[in-house]
């Protein structure tokens, strides 16, 4: 408790001794001055509802003689990963994947260094190899002609941490490689149509092969992790789904960002731009453009667009293969989620990945929170060796909920909150906080270290987080008052903080306050797994 308590001193702190920095800046600034003189990846999935079994037609093809522990729905990053992670602890693992083909993305491309120690964790670090993906070590950050680096904290993690970026669908099949090669494991591809229950118990899936056939499976187990488009959620949590933004992703050519090996944020009118190494010759561009709609990418709106509104805030280095790419013409885009997660603890399921929690993508984080989920839920399983007692399963794995939030509520409330500091508005206090955010992080040391390591997912702490973020606000106050406060300066400083809590709080209010800040006073937290 200590260490949180200085932890909380020293980062209010530093939004304080930031602030001297600006009367040093701006005197060096004024002697330089003398001196000179629509669419989306996929289609939504058919909705569907829970089955009772009662009303299910057993064939002779609804053999129940090929036994599974666990039913995993879905084969993406979180379902492969399980799937290899809780076959590799002995389970019998069936993986009904809609399509097993390689997927053709443009999210889930970065993974962030914590991400990749969960992937150390569970064995699968050797999955970014051979698909030719790139080690990332920080980001650079663009503003109003100025940029600045920050770098991952590293310091004291082996040569081989960092983050990695590649080919969504390469890393996928590398995965499901894996879990393949398991004994115990067995991926097929289907379409699972609807959750069986009994007596408000599930007791496995009903699913449609490739070639029509209707069969159904049972086991103890059925985890849902069907991706963003889930169509089987609805009966095992309570989806609140936001679309805040559109992704429009372009793929760059043989051209080379302004820093190597790092991750590229334009904070650009009306939000950002992002640039990242996705092989060692195409770098991925992802246009943010806030609502649900974009403009048409048939008619040529989408070209133009991107030629006069966003083309002019790229970095020039970067300039002529922007519009390579847009000339080529394989313009894709990506509705931008978020979701809290509110599950139904229900008998005999669980809910994991992008179909249970989901945050806006410009931080990288949803396959560290998954990864970082699967970990917690392999630890939960491993003490126990049946599974065959749905009701007292469902309630030793309530604590999975809240074992999981100081990570995942970390990364979901910063990637909300970052992204709405990094939009431009027309509010005076809006601005300020987005040039303060820059500044902030601009200094170095101590004050983009602590952000950085939160936004990698090295120290997920959610303490941490709350005060970094207002460490941010009261510089961006400092800026405003120094030297000589005035009476407008002052109201704009107070509606700084105003807006900076206004971002944060309903983030944190939709998490859970209790469970991210307070998870040991939770009873699921200490919950001992079943007498066997």
């Amino acid at each position: 408790m200590d260490q949180y308590v200085w932890e909380t001193i020293l980062a209010v702190a530093l939004g304080f001794v930031a602030v001297y920095g600006i009367l040093a800046r701006n005197a060096n600034a004024r002697r330089k001055s003398f001196g000179k003189g629509g669419a989306e990846d996929r289609e939504p999935r058919a909705t569907a509802a829970t089955t009772p079994i009662d009303g299910i037609f057993r064939s002779k093809n609804n053999d129940a003689s090929d036994d599974a522990d666990v039913i995993i729905v879905g084969a993406g990053v979180a379902g492969a990963a399980l799937a290899h992670t809780l076959g590799k602890d002995g389970r019998r693992v069936y993986v009904i994947e809609r399509d097993l083909s390689e997927p053709d993305r443009i999210v889930g491309e970065l993974l962030q260094p914590g991400g990749y120690l969960k992937l150390i964790e569970l064995g699968l670090e050797d999955c970014v190899e051979g698909i030719d993906a790139q080690r990332v070590f920080g980001y650079a950050l663009f503003k109003d002609g100025k940029r600045t680096r920050v770098a991952y904290p590293l310091e004291k993690f082996d040569s081989d941490v960092s983050g990695r970026s590649f080919h969504n669908g390469r890393f996928i099949q590398r995965m499901r490689e894996k879990a393949a090669s398991l004994p115990n494991v067995r991926l097929e591809q289907g379409t699972v149509t609807s959750l069986l229950e009994e007596k408000g118990v599930i007791r496995g899936v009903q699913y449609k092969t490739k070639s029509g056939e209707e069969l159904i499976k049972y086991a103890p187990l059925t985890v849902v992790c069907d991706g963003c488009f889930s169509n089987l959620r609805r009966s095992l949590c309570d989806p609140k789904v936001d679309v805040p933004s559109c992704f429009v992703g372009l793929v760059l050519e043989n051209c080379q960002l302004p820093f190597a090996d790092h991750g590229h944020v334009v904070l650009a009118d009306p939000s950002p731009i992002l640039f990242y190494p996705i092989s060692s010759t195409e770098v991925r561009c992802l246009v943010d453009v806030p609502g649900q709609k974009v403009p048409s990418i048939s008619n040529g709106e989408m070209a133009k667009y991107l030629k006069t509104t966003v083309a002019p805030q790229v970095p020039h280095e970067l300039h002529d293969a922007f519009i390579a790419a847009i000339d080529k013409g394989n313009i894709r885009t990506m509705p931008n989620r978020s979701m809290p997660a509110a599950p139904h603890p229900t008998p005999g399921a669980l809910l994991l990945g992008d179909a249970f929690n989901m945050r806006h993508p410009l931080t990288g984080g949803g396959m560290t929170v998954a990864l970082s989920d699967i970990v917690v839920l392999r630890d939960l399983l491993r003490p126990l060796g049946d599974l065959n007692d749905p009701p007292t399963l469902c309630k030793y794995l309530e604590s999975f909920y809240t074992l999981r939030k100081p990570v995942s509520a970390t990364i979901n409330t910063l990637a909300g909150a970052l992204y709405k500091v990094f939009c431009s508005s027309s509010d005076q206090a809006r601005k300020e906080m987005r040039q303060a955010c820059f500044d902030y992080l601009s200094l170095g040391g101590v004050f983009s270290n602590g952000p950085v390591s939160l936004l990698s997912g090295l120290n997920p702490r959610p303490l941490s987080l709350v005060c970094h973020f207002f460490a941010v606000a009261i510089y961006g106050v400092g800026r405003l008052l120094l030297p000589f406060p005035s009476p407008k300066r002052m109201w704009i400083g107070a509606r700084l903080i105003s807006s900076a809590s206004g971002i944060i709080f309903p983030i944190i209010k939709a998490e859970g306050v209790r469970q991210m800040f307070f998870p040991v006073t939770v009873p699921a937290y200490y919950r001992a797994p079943p007498a066997k």
